[in-house]
Formats: C-alpha cells, structure tokens, sequence
C-alpha cells in the first residue's frame, strides 16, 4: 500500500512541476507611438496646426500592438492622459484589454511616458525630480523616468524603468547633436536606478526605451556599467528579416537602433532565447517612425519547474 501512495505522490509531483513548467512568459514591449498628441503638422500634403495624430496612423499603432499583444507596454511620445485613455480605449474595442494604464508627466509639457500593462503593478514611482549639471546650469531629465514594479508568479518582484532621452536635434552650437545633454540624462536616470536596485536589495530589472543613440554610444555605455559596477547589457533584437534597425529618420534616409531593452545580469538568463523581436509588418512606418521591440521574460518557477521536472 505504500508503495502504490508513494507512486501516486511522485505521480501527482509530476503532474504539478509539468503544470508549472507550462507557464506562460511575460511579454514586454517598447514603442515609441510618434507624437501620439496634439500638435502642427503635416497630413498627407496638407499642412494642420495644432492637429492631433491622424486616425490612419492610429489604426497602426493598434495593429503593430496586436501583432505583438504585449503584457506590458511602455510607451514614449505619448500626448495627455485622455489620449492614453483613447489608446486604452481602442484597443479594448478591438479586443486588447489593459486594465492599468500609468501615466508620467515631467518637465516636457507635451511628449509623455506611459505603461499599458494586463499585469498588477506592485509599486509605481514616477522620477520627475531628476537633474544634472548642463553647461552652466542645472537641467531636469525633460521626460523623467517611470519606474513600475511587478510580481512574478515565485513571488519574486521585477522592475521596468522607462525612459525616453534628448533627441538629436538641437540650437545649441556647443553640443552637436544634443550627445553631451543626452549622456548626461543618461547618468541622472543610471544613478537612481542603481539607487533603485541594487542599492536596495534589488538585481532583477529591465529598462526600455528610446534611448536616441545608438549601441556603442557613451549613452547606453552609461546604461551599461558605473565603475566596477556592471549594471546590464542590451538584448538583441532583429525582424523577421533579420534587421537590426528600430527608427527611420526619413530626412536623411537613415535607418538606426535606438530603441530596446538593457536587462540586468540576474535577469538576462530568462529572456527567452536570449534575444528581443522588432515587429515589422508592412504598414509599420505609416503608424510610427519607430518600430516596436518586444521581448518574452521566462517565468522563474517555470524555469526552475522545468529543470525539476526533468529529474523525475
């Protein structure tokens, strides 16, 4: 009798680890939405001041977002929070429901972060207070930082910290390309995420994003390490075509990867296959002229489940 309990334990053992093992990854995504606001502009030939992102370019945005379906997505050139809502809205029209929408308004008065997320969100902390020596002043990080904590199913917690920094373009002579202004955000948001994690117990975390620079800049090597201090490392993200390139400045006709994901070392082991994806379908540019990245966390337990499940 207790050989045949004992056999309907590790029966029923397996059956929980496979269970676990079957879980399902977390799906993060980042898009910069192109000026989803209200502002002049140019619609097909004509030109419409103080006009909001046309509906053609919005129905897009919707289709890049449900060939991805995302469990969270954080967003950059958002417009106010009704247009946040509008975009919640939508997609839930469309079958695509978020029901936390977080919203960050910093010093920039029209160009917004925000999350979509169908995950809980345990803790929200919105960094509008983030500064640096620039020239001879001090500057904030004109669209601050959105950090947003979630809880896996281990009951481990991971954060996404969002950022979206200077552009490129510039008046100032004594910083071509804004690249002095841009890596010196890049600090003031490096030097609080450590504050945010590491320095508080911390190692799991993502931070996503358009980072307006390119991989090997002295932007993202800000992002990259702070002394001894490794802090993470860009994932790799390519399309169907095995294409690197997330913007498309159309100007110059010049095709660069700004956007993606650095992932802590902790957490780099359980992104699925190691690798983000850009979603390219054939209508992409029409919505944005950036494309989505998006990779899939592995689940912890799933992961140590399936380990487990393989010794039985």
């Amino acid at each position: 009798m207790r050989s045949v309990l004992r056999q309907l334990c590790l029966w029923c053992s397996g059956l929980l680890c496979l269970h676990s093992a079957s879980a399902e990854p977390i799906r993060l995504a980042t898009y910069n939405l192109n000026n989803y606001l209200v502002m002049d502009r140019h619609v097909g030939a004509v030109w419409r001041p103080s006009y909001p992102k046309p509906e053609g370019e919005k129905a897009i945005i919707r289709e890049v977002i449900k060939e991805s379906l995302p469990d969270v997505l954080a967003v950059q050139e958002m417009g106010t929070l009704p247009f946040l809502e509008e975009l919640r809205a939508d997609l839930a029209q469309a079958g695509v429901h978020y029901p936390y929408a977080i919203h960050l308004k910093a010093a920039d008065e029209v160009r917004h972060l925000a999350v979509l997320s169908k995950l809980p969100p345990v803790e929200v902390v919105k960094h509008q207070d983030l500064d640096f020596k620039y020239q001879d002043s001090r500057e904030l990080v004109k669209r601050g930082m959105l950090e947003v904590s979630f809880e896996r199913s281990d009951g481990r917690v991971f954060k996404l910290f969002v950022v979206h920094l200077k552009s490129r373009w510039t008046d100032l002579k004594a910083d071509p390309e804004s690249q002095q202004r841009r890596t010196r955000e890049a600090e003031a948001c490096r030097n609080r995420i450590i504050e945010r994690t590491y320095d508080m117990g911390v190692t799991d975390f993502l931070i996503a994003g358009d980072f307006n620079d390119h991989p090997g800049s002295g932007t993202l090597r800000r992002f990259h390490q702070r002394g001894r201090l490794n802090i993470g490392a860009l994932v790799p993200a390519s399309d169907s075509r095995g294409e690197q390139w997330t913007y498309f400045y159309h100007k110059q006709v010049v095709y660069s990867l700004v956007d993606g994901f650095v992932v802590s070392g902790t957490l780099s082991p359980q992104v699925e296959a190691g690798d983000g994806h850009i979603v390219d379908i054939p209508s992409a540019l029409i919505g944005s002229d950036h494309r989505m990245v998006y990779l899939d966390l592995i689940d912890s337990e799933a992961e140590s489940s399936g380990e487990d499940a393989q010794t039985h």
